[in-house]
């Protein structure tokens, strides 16, 4: 495996593995994922090339009370195995936890325990040479102390003292303990790498806020001194001088400033909570404000990483990494993310900041995290694996992180445009102008290529948006001199005949355009070694089974159109192995009218009836989810068969009612008919609805439904605002 050269920015991993408890419910990160019954996660993560990796040796994991017996053979064998493929481990103790059941973060107690822990640990494994006793303790006394999201769910200023000292004290404990058996071992402390911004206003609020944020490395380092700030901070709570003073005379200053940043670790603090949502309205005892990421905010102040790892550095003068990067976000923002990070760290390796490492952060991805681990639901996003079926993916992110570790190639033809993140810079990209390497989705005139032509914009991805008029996809000639002259990284075809009933009508041109011309475009893509994407449907199975079909499953499709898009997923497979194929049911889209979600509206706010099939069973797909994950399918190379639609299985007549509800309208004017009542030319399946083996899912229905409305109110509203800028003298 090729390495780095000497004296390069190295690549580190992590592995999400946060044990933090809700109430009386651990949530364990690394039992979501997989983690630990896959016995080859290691091996694929060495492929990355990556030359540390925190790992976790989690205390809640291995003892669960006082007079547990540690078996420490599942740790013996990946250590093991970290060894054999050259990896270094940085040992993690505590990641966001507040321990096992019999001790807790306002333990007195709490400190001595956990060094007792990592004694152990260091007996078990003496060449350990990094470690991360607790992860973050200033972030986890916040969250636990503050703002009482976390276990013992406390919401006052002394609780987080107690909670943060008691974190910092087994620190420090921790490394005398380790030390015992290794004197050499070094310390990798972690903490989120905040700065917080304000109105004039609030300026006092967020300069104390700036002077907590180095509380974790202060205090480690001896420097909470008398004078300072937030040591009389803690006198004010009550806290007694000698819990103070065991810091300034037992220092353990961090080998490594571990900094891990975030899109949420710069906040912005605004008195004018008219212009903020009220879920980010807050405050102090004598002030109301909101409190918002500084990225969404205009603001003038000096920020962003680069930015804060100078100060950190002129603080502290510890060398330094970042030790978490990652950003829950569509594929092409994810690279750019690590993109921007890798460009700040060599910028300040050149100014002379001795910056070691940036550490990839969530490799197996992470749960729950959209709602700080609090929520039933456990959200999954995808880090650089993503887990489908309880294995490891690999995508774009993949490659790109593997290409830094090996080689220190930046170059992804999506990082030319900027990440959404950068506001004052990016270009909006409209589909149909003239850029380097587009994504080229025909379509102009369609449903699913104005949408994909939407996100792309949205998302900052150069696209082209074609139609009849700009080349006929039927003609060989005509799609191949577009594509010369367009030069595209990838084809998405929305083209074709998509009238169920007119397809029965006019069969030869439904052919010619959901088959002959597929095939011909497959053939060309795959000659110049272009991705295609193209588009199938739930009317190739015939619904005799009444289940979800899968990707498994044989078509049988009952009608013309269903007919010509079976036809067409097999020959474009045969003649291209590398087309990616979406089959999906039953579109339902905010942006245009001629949609079954959108007519149940119409009729329903103006007093018609609106008759819906009862015994007619789908699987709605909302038009902005379907293509938002087919770009990200697409930007990780996918190829192959995919059914993408809504998770749950509804009728139409459900699905109108269902519709009804979310919108808030009376579903009394709904009326319920048999499919035969709906006076349809073409056959439909009773029961095609869909899911996938493939582990690939969209949100269930009634989700989908809630995003449908929210973002028509958000269009009527935007609405209502040009008119009222218009009507301006």
């Amino acid at each position: 495996m090729e390495r780095q050269k000497s004296g390069d920015i190295e690549i580190w991993g992590g592995i999400e593995c946060t044990i933090n408890r809700v109430k009386d419910k651990y949530n364990d990160q690394l039992s979501y994922s997989g983690f630990y019954n896959r016995a080859d996660d290691i091996d694929k993560i060495a492929t990355l090339g990556i030359k540390r990796l925190r790992f976790p040796i989690l205390w809640e994991t291995h003892q669960q009370t006082l007079s547990t017996n540690i078996d420490w053979s599942w740790v013996s064998g990946k250590l093991d195995k970290l060894k054999q493929l050259d990896i270094t481990p940085i040992a993690g103790l505590l990641h966001h936890g507040s321990g096992p059941s019999f001790t807790s973060l306002m333990d007195d107690n709490f400190p001595e325990l956990l060094a007792a822990y990592a004694g152990k640990v260091a007996a078990a494994f003496p060449w350990l040479q990094y470690y991360t006793p607790i992860n973050e303790p200033l972030t986890t006394a916040r969250f636990s102390g503050l703002y009482g999201h976390w276990y013992p769910h406390h919401c006052n200023d002394i609780s987080f003292a107690k909670m943060l000292l008691n974190q910092l004290k087994a620190t420090v404990l921790c490394m005398k303990e380790i030390k015992k058996i290794n004197p050499h071992v070094q310390l990798v402390q972690t903490e989120d790498l905040s700065k917080t911004y304000s109105t004039p206003a609030l300026k006092f609020q967020a300069s104390f806020e700036n002077e907590r944020r180095w509380l974790t490395f202060d205090i480690l380092c001896g420097r909470l001194l008398p004078h300072t700030m937030m040591y009389k901070y803690f006198i004010r709570l009550g806290i007694d001088k000698s819990k103070l003073h065991f810091f300034i005379d037992n220092p353990c200053p961090p080998d490594v400033f571990g900094a891990n940043y975030y899109i949420t670790s710069e906040r912005f603090l605004d008195d004018r909570l008219h212009l903020y949502p009220k879920h980010l309205h807050g405050g102090n005892e004598l002030q109301q404000y909101a409190d918002m990421e500084a990225i969404r905010v205009q603001h003038n102040f000096p920020s962003g990483l680069k930015v804060l790892l100078t100060e950190a550095w002129q603080r502290f003068g510890l060398p330094v990494a970042v030790t978490e990067c990652h950003l829950h976000c569509t594929k092409e923002e994810q690279i750019r993310w690590v993109h921007d990070c890798w460009k700040n760290l060599h910028e300040l390796k050149e100014e002379g900041i001795p910056v070691q490492a940036l550490t990839v952060w969530a490799l197996t991805g992470a749960y729950g995290w959209d709602k700080l681990l609090t929520d039933k639901r456990m959200n999954y996003e995808p880090g650089v694996f993503a887990v489908r079926n309880g294995q490891l993916h690999t995508g774009a992110l993949y490659k790109f992180i593997k290409s830094l570790a090996t080689s220190s190639q930046t170059d992804h033809h999506l990082c030319v445009q900027p990440g959404w993140w950068k506001k004052q810079s990016i270009k909006k990209f409209i589909a149909g102008m003239n850029t380097e390497k587009p994504l080229l989705i025909t379509g102009k005139t369609g449903t699913l290529g104005n949408a994909f032509a939407k996100l792309c914009v949205q998302r900052n991805i150069p696209c082209l948006l074609v139609g009849r008029e700009d080349a006929d996809i039927t003609d060989k000639v005509q799609f191949e001199n577009l594509l010369s002259r367009i030069q595209p990284w990838a084809v998405i075809n929305t083209a074709g005949m998509v009238n169920i009933d007119e397809a029965e009508k006019n069969e030869e041109k439904c052919f010619a355009a959901n088959t002959t011309a597929p095939l011909m475009m497959a053939k060309l893509c795959g000659e110049k070694n272009i991705q295609l994407m193209l588009f199938s449907s739930d009317q190739v199975f015939d619904g005799a089974a009444q289940k979800n079909y899968t990707e498994l499953d044989k078509p049988r499709p009952l009608n013309v159109y269903g007919r010509s898009k079976f036809i067409m997923e097999t020959i474009t497979s045969e003649v291209n192995p590398d087309v990616l194929i979406i089959r999906t049911s039953a579109f339902f889209s905010p942006w245009d009218k001629y949609n079954f979600a959108v007519q149940v509206l119409e009729s329903l706010s103006t007093g018609l009836q609106f008759k819906a099939a009862f015994d007619i069973f789908i699987s709605p797909t909302y038009v902005p989810h379907l293509v938002n994950q087919a770009l990200d399918m697409l930007i990780d190379e996918e190829k192959g068969l995919y059914h993408l639609s809504c998770s749950g299985c509804v009728s139409w007549y459900q699905f109108a009612v269902e519709i009804a509800r979310h919108a808030g309208l009376s579903s009394d004017l709904i009326v319920p008919v048999s499919g035969s009542e709906m006076q349809w030319t073409a056959t439909r399946p009773v029961h095609a609805t869909l899911s996938s083996v493939k582990g690939i899912k969209l949100p269930w229905v009634n989700d989908a439904i809630e995003s449908f409305i929210t973002e028509l109110e958000l269009i009527k509203i935007a609405g209502t605002k040009k008119t009222a800028s218009a009507n301006v003298v």
